[in-house]
């Protein structure tokens, strides 16, 4: 059965890479998540950020952009 994960641990987890200097590789194996999956989070985390939204993803309403922002 296939998993799924919360925004906020999606989000997280890209921190571990982004502001924390884990490797995608040592982020994986601290979470026991797929490498594929994190890269695709990352992806998207900077694609939103920039304003994007990316094929088979949902946009974020307003106040998720706002917390977002904060």
């Amino acid at each position: 059965m296939r998993r799924t994960f919360s925004p906020d641990y999606k989000v997280a987890a890209v921190k571990l890479v982004t502001e924390q200097g884990y490797s995608v590789a040592q982020a994986c194996s601290e979470l026991g998540i797929g490498e594929t999956a994190l890269r695709r989070w990352i992806k998207q985390v900077q694609a939103e950020k920039q304003g994007y939204v990316l094929p088979g993803t949902k946009p974020l309403s307003p106040e998720q952009q706002r917390i977002r922002e904060l």
